[in-house]
């Protein structure tokens, strides 16, 4: 097994639920070599719509569990969580890098837009808290901002609901009334202000049209991350190829989220160049299969993955054993028009951010 250094250690990301996926795939396409772990808190999603000491503290929980695995940099790919709890992750994780999507996502905005004015939609939360109306003024003095409120868009990613009628029609139901009102002062960019959204954008635009610019955040916090390993001399070198791992506290909701996309199939093993500390055993990335080789943990046979119960630091309690069937990790290169700032250039659906497929490799529990 590969010895672990500053460089080969992976990085963390965590968001509410399946949203987050995006930014991860923009990780991917810009930092190949790297090892991903990926939480979805998704006992407890969505964070939109809970106060922002329940965001605060559900944060901490996420990024010390994945801490406790020896990352060397944690991505926050949740807007809420960004909004409400960045500065105290910060702080209470230093010196670990910590970036969050607000900032990125605001400054890809004001680089879109030509006539200053700017609506952003996103979880009650986001919206509420206002981080994206104060990060745009700051980065553009010129800057008119409206923000919308789109809780269900969550629900719809989160169920698979990306495209069809009746998403056209919640889509409709939130944004028509928005911009009609702007007819005075038009906006000319839509910043998908939830991690969730992307997934809904060909739905989007099929509502809004081509004369506004639909923004994420997801390539510009890739490129933020690939400054912040640059500048701390962590990026892991080429030409090696990473891997990733999903981790999950709720196992039915993982397991319908991995099941969405049934058509990759498994490839042969390719073990990458990194080992890191789960807080058990040692933990080996490979590339079609990933084995946690530590006594009770999830490991892959075939097509299926099982996630078996085992003994966990106080802070994090493995779920009873559970079987599902899953795909393997990820091995297939990730296209880098994927990661493009403006979501315009990406044709984003659930089941294309399933390729590459997670399997749930381990559970991750706590009180509520």
């Amino acid at each position: 097994m590969a010895a672990v250094t500053p460089t080969s250690r992976p990085i963390g990301v965590f968001d509410s639920g399946v949203g987050g996926l995006t930014v991860l795939r923009a990780l991917r396409a810009a930092l190949p070599a790297e090892d991903f772990i990926y939480l979805g808190d998704t006992a407890r999603l969505p964070y939109g719509t809970k106060s922002r000491a329940s965001v605060v503290r559900y944060s901490m929980q996420a990024a010390e569990a994945l801490i406790e695995r020896d990352i060397k940099c944690l991505v926050v790919a949740c807007n809420t969580a960004s909004a409400f709890a960045l500065g105290s992750l910060r702080e209470r994780c230093a010196p670990l890098p910590v970036v969050g999507v607000v900032e990125p996502g605001a400054q890809a905005a004001c680089v879109a837009s030509r006539t200053g004015h700017i609506v952003v939609i996103g979880t009650e939360g986001t919206v509420q808290g206002g981080a994206y109306q104060e990060s745009i003024r700051r980065l553009r003095a010129d800057a008119r901002v409206t923000a919308q409120a789109c809780s269900l868009f969550v629900a719809l990613a989160e169920e698979g609901w990306t495209d069809g009628p009746i998403v056209e029609a919640i889509v409709a139901r939130y944004l028509n009334p928005v911009f009609a009102g702007l007819a005075a002062d038009p906006a000319d960019v839509l910043v998908l202000g939830c991690t969730h959204f992307p997934v809904l954008a060909d739905s989007i635009r099929k509502v809004l049209g081509s004369t506004v610019t639909l923004v994420d955040s997801a390539a510009t916090t890739a490129r933020a991350v690939v400054q912040e390993l640059a500048t701390d001399g962590i990026r892991h070198p080429l030409p090696a190829t990473g891997g990733a791992l999903l981790l999950a506290t709720d196992v039915p909701r993982a397991s319908r989220v991995s099941a969405l996309d049934s058509s990759a199939s498994p490839s042969t093993r390719r073990t990458s160049k990194s080992s890191t500390s789960d807080g058990v055993g040692q933990r080996q990335f490979a590339r079609g299969t990933t084995t946690l080789r530590s006594s009770g943990r999830a490991r892959t046979s075939g097509s299926r993955c099982t996630t078996a119960s085992s003994s966990r630091s106080p802070s994090t309690a493995a779920a009873s054993s559970t079987t599902m069937p899953g795909p393997h990790a990820p091995n297939s290169t990730v296209s880098p028009t994927a990661s493009a700032a403006v979501a315009g250039t990406a044709n984003l659906s659930m089941r294309r951010l399933m390729r590459p497929r997670f399997c749930v490799r381990a559970m991750i529990s706590w009180p509520v």
